[in-house]
């Protein structure tokens, strides 16, 4: 079985522009709609199919269904992060239920409010003063042990502006040098933005990473269908996030809000182009995105008029009852990775304004989850960062995600979003700042049980590692575990029997069973694991080689303890 498990096709990176699966090595490639040029089987054991990215010549208002949920692999490998249960992907079968979980606004919210002269616009459009991520970015540093963000200031100019914090909660707003006495990094930067923390960057001088939209009217050509070709994105390097050289790269045309991540499952920097489709149906063209993929940060820029190809977009599911706005758009897509797979942040532009009754443009962000990098999966339609019903309120209107997505702080996930007051004579860009919204950590979706008893079976799956880890809440109930043969048959002496219930609520639970406490002899076979709850709610699973639950997943923009990108072994 050990041959089986290592004849998996494992990625791992290698240098700036290389990576190797097996004995196999694929240079650089920037990657449009449909160009391939060997396969590749990811870390969970999804086979990316051929062509790569899928060619889409249009997109469908139809609801769509990954493809690995519809053909999950016959083996699913885990060693990469907590196994979340927002789909079926992990499920064999099961008579628990699933619940969707929201985040909560913090009381605090906004917990970032513009309050110097320098971020009120000052241009005559009455836009009103703001302080709030344009994507932007909220990273916890570990070099620095502090929460940074990058934000959006002065409607007019649009500065980058930069705050620190030791808690996430309380922000401060330091005097730097590039505008002296002021907290503008980076003067007059125009358009939608991400900074990104790039802790798997080798050279110091690169460390910061920002791409930033700017008008391009020298790619506009008339006899390209392409609507959203009035901007391109920049790319500059930063040591330290405040001193920012000049552009080393440009992309082709590009919307004029746009996005970019690092999409470390495949070492691939991924651009989220804003466009607008013909999608079926429809006789007027859509907000939507297109993707383009890239392992060289510069040399995989220049693409071509109409060379990435369509991505994604919203779909009939994303329609509001009563709703004014027939079809609702897909506004913006940020995304990071997390622990085993990839959040994607999808802002959905609900109703246009109504200058009749004074009511801003609604845009509210819904989650998605995608295993493979490219499909998403969005079983919940609900509004993760939902606008106020109440005028005035910080976010009555126009609320969008940010750069990073997440921090992983103790037990909770902290989520930041920029919202908008929509006040007149201002409207629904007006009074910008930044909210805070948390999260149990993995509590996107449990699977649950009640007075009944219920079980939980995996597909088969593969690991190295030696040690059964769960978040669970089972404080008024109890979790067992144990761990199946290819035939479904429990193997001794990993049983139900002789498994240590779990009793009570925590993120980080270790399973162990009476007459032996780790799987090292089960490494590298395929198993299947059965959970046995009752009263209890389990929200993820993982194996790890690390006793103390250290995941080896991805951490998103990374939280107080973590060194690197992931959640690795920590020195005692």
């Amino acid at each position: 079985m050990k041959n089986t498990y290592q004849a998996l096709l494992i990625v791992v990176a290698v240098g700036a522009g290389a990576t190797v699966r097996g004995s196999e090595t694929a240079r650089p490639v920037a990657r449009g709609a449909g160009d391939r040029t060997f396969e590749e089987t990811l870390y969970n054991g999804i086979r990316l199919p051929s062509p790569w990215p899928p060619p889409l010549e249009t997109l469908s208002l139809e609801p769509t269904t990954p493809p690995y949920l519809k053909s999950p692999p016959a083996a699913i490998t885990i060693d990469v992060g907590r196994q979340l249960f927002v789909d079926d992907f992990l499920i064999e079968q099961t008579t628990l239920q699933r619940t969707f979980h929201l985040p909560e606004y913090h009381p605090a919210s906004p917990v970032l409010k513009p309050d110097k002269p320098w971020e009120e616009e000052k241009h005559g459009s009455r836009l009103g003063p703001l302080a709030m991520p344009f994507s932007d970015g909220v990273w916890f540093d570990p070099a620095d042990k502090c929460f940074k963000m990058w934000y959006h200031a002065d409607y007019g100019k649009r500065h980058i502006c930069y705050a620190t914090s030791a808690d996430g909660i309380r922000w401060e707003k330091p005097a730097l040098d590039v505008v002296t006495g002021t907290n503008i990094v980076y003067p007059e930067a125009h358009g939608a933005r991400v900074v990104w923390l790039d802790l798997e960057e080798k050279d110091p001088a690169r460390r910061f990473k920002l791409i930033q939209t700017r008008g391009g009217e020298d790619l506009i050509r008339p006899d390209q269908p392409w609507q959203g070709s009035r901007c391109s994105m920049y790319v500059h390097f930063s040591p330290d996030g405040i001193h920012w050289g000049q552009a080393v790269a440009r992309t082709g045309p590009a919307g004029d809000r746009n996005s970019a991540f690092w999409n470390p499952f495949r070492k691939r920097w991924v651009f989220s182009i804003r466009d607008y489709s013909p999608f079926g149906g429809l006789d007027d063209p859509m907000c939507c995105r297109r993707y383009w993929e890239t392992t060289d940060l510069i040399a995989g820029l220049p693409w071509k008029y109409g060379e990435p190809g369509y991505w994604t977009g919203a779909d009939n599911a994303d329609k509001r009852p009563g709703a004014k706005k027939a079809q609702p758009e897909l506004y913006n897509l940020d995304a990071i990775a997390y622990e085993s797979l990839l959040l994607g942040f999808f802002c959905i532009l609900r109703e246009e304004a109504d200058l009749r009754i004074f009511r801003p443009k609604i845009n509210e962000v819904c989650i998605a989850f995608s295993r493979d990098g490219f499909h998403w999966d969005r079983p919940d339609r609900r509004s993760f960062f939902p606008d106020s019903d109440q005028a005035g309120a910080w976010n009555w209107a126009n609320v969008q995600s940010v750069g990073g997505g997440c921090l992983v702080v103790g037990d909770k996930l902290y989520f930041y979003m920029s919202g908008r007051k929509g006040d007149a004579p201002y409207f629904h860009d007006a009074g910008g700042s930044t909210g805070l919204a948390i999260l149990r950590r993995d509590g996107f979706a449990s699977l649950d049980a009640g007075d009944t008893a219920c079980t939980l079976t995996t597909r088969p799956v593969l690991f190295r590692g030696r040690y059964l880890f769960v978040n669970a809440d089972a404080q008024a109930g109890e979790l067992r575990a144990e761990v199946l043969d290819h035939d479904g048959n429990p193997i001794a002496p990993f049983t139900r029997s002789s498994c240590e219930p779990i009793s009570r609520d925590s993120v980080l639970q270790r399973i162990t069973w009476a007459e032996h406490k780790d799987l090292a002899g089960l490494a590298g076979q395929p198993v299947r694991f059965r959970f046995h709850l009752r009263r209890a709610r389990l929200f993820a699973f993982w194996v790890t080689s690390d006793a103390r639950g250290a995941s080896h997943g991805y951490v998103a923009a990374g939280g107080p303890g973590f060194t690197g990108p992931t959640d690795a072994p920590q020195a005692p």
